[in-house]
């Protein structure tokens, strides 16, 4: 875009609710507020004073790199979560984060799909696209782990496997809720039904995931209702419970999604995946499609939820600020494969990878000292492992594994390479 403006000497109006963007491409800026200009400026007195008591908020609101240790977000509207909600359905007891045994393994995922022909009349057969190539990775209970990468990597994939939605072509899958591991590929019946209630979903899209034709009480009540718990009376308790707990007010229960906000339709989602106390949730780009302080209200939910239901995330964005403020490890994936996984402090102050550190310098920040580089993008060839340098690169020359750095850090490189070599 930047580019276009400047060969064709063109104007350019962007509408956007991330401030990053903004502050990486605008030269005048005007701040909207219920219909009205709260304020306006050139791009350096925006945000190098920002004025109005709503432009302020929104900045708070924004995730950023440099966050204090223990830091919220500061939406303009907060949502108080409390466990004391939850009568009908206690959460479980707290589990030991430090133990051995992971929640959930994953080992050597692989999934393929085929591409259909280029003509209806014949022409080129279609080709094979391995979407995910041998990803292992765990989940300890009450953790979060962020699962990052461009749009196509295979980071919805992977969740859809685990979920078992898409049957994987090789590897395992291994959930471990209570001491009982359990094969989740061999699952079927009523072994499969019962952990499809141990391990949920929160979708991408607010609006599309959600019945149009249902109520809230009959949305957050449907699960309840699929899975055989309760009678109507312990159903309509619990639905009240889930709608307390996400910040929503009980009279609305007989309202339909479109007359809800686009974060209210999310918090929906979210009790809905709660509605079976789950022990996993999956979070797949669940605030993507949200303005940044309802996004800064999800992320805080979803951490006070945590805290209070000892629930266990696999946190999936393509946003690295998002991720950094809610996960605990991170792993990072290019082209169907995990090419670094760490503790998310030692990542980005450490990253390794040379994919790695293209995303982390992809992100468009709110801070004029930060503005993005484009070099560091390395030409738009980051997601190439053809032109990672070596001992990175996989071109066919040799095989590359996950190399343990130490402290949880792993890095995909080739078996050859010694420690130094990597963190050059």
């Amino acid at each position: 875009m930047m580019q276009l403006q400047r060969e064709m000497r063109m104007a350019v109006m962007i509408i956007t609710h991330d401030l990053g963007v903004v502050a990486n491409m605008a030269d005048e800026v005007v701040v909207l507020y219920q219909g009205k200009v709260v304020e306006s400026g050139t791009v350096e007195a925006i945000f190098r004073e920002p004025g109005h008591p709503y432009l302020k908020a929104l900045m708070r609101a924004v995730p950023r790199f440099n966050m204090a240790p223990g830091e919220r977000l500061t939406p303009l509207r907060e949502i108080q979560v409390s466990a004391s909600h939850l009568t009908s359905a206690r959460p479980r007891p707290p589990a030991d984060k430090a133990s051995d045994e992971p929640l959930l393994t994953v080992r050597n995922l692989t999934k393929g799909f085929g591409t259909r022909k280029t003509s209806v009349l014949g022409g080129k057969r279609g080709s094979h696209v391995l979407a995910v190539d041998d990803v292992s990775f765990s989940v300890r209970a009450g953790e979060c782990l962020g699962l990052v990468g461009e749009s196509g990597c295979g980071k919805t994939t992977t969740s859809k496997m685990i979920m078992r939605s898409i049957t994987p072509d090789g590897g395992e899958i291994i959930f471990n809720d209570g001491g009982a591991p359990q094969d989740v590929l061999s699952l079927a019946g009523a072994d499969l039904f019962e952990y499809r209630r141990k391990v949920q979903f929160v979708f991408q899209d607010p609006v599309g995931s959600l019945n149009p034709r249902m109520s809230a009480f009959e949305i957050l009540s449907e699960p309840l209702v699929i899975h055989g718990v309760g009678d109507a009376d312990e159903r309509f308790a619990r639905v009240k419970e889930l709608t307390t707990l996400v910040g929503l007010d009980v009279r609305h229960l007989r309202r339909y999604p479109h007359s809800f906000s686009g974060g209210q339709r999310q918090r929906l989602g979210i009790a809905r995946a709660l509605a079976l106390s789950p022990s996993l949730l999956i979070c797949d780009e669940p605030v993507s499609a949200l303005d940044v302080s309802v996004q800064a209200q999800v992320l805080n939910l979803l951490r006070d939820l945590r805290d209070a239901l000892n629930l266990t995330y696999i946190f999936v964005s393509h946003n690295l600020a998002v991720v950094n403020y809610i996960a605990d490890r991170i792993a990072v994936m290019c082209a169907g494969r995990l090419v670094e996984i760490a503790p998310h402090a030692e990542l980005f102050h450490n990253p390794v990878h040379p994919y790695t550190k293209a995303l982390l310098a992809a992100v468009p920040s709110p801070d004029l000292d930060r503005r993005l580089d484009f070099e560091a993008l390395m030409e738009g060839r980051a997601s190439d492992p053809t032109a990672w340098p070596n001992p990175f690169r996989l071109d066919g020359s040799g095989a590359t594994s996950m190399i343990d750095l130490g402290n949880g850090h792993l890095v995909r490189a080739r078996d050859t390479a010694n420690h130094s070599e990597l963190m050059a």
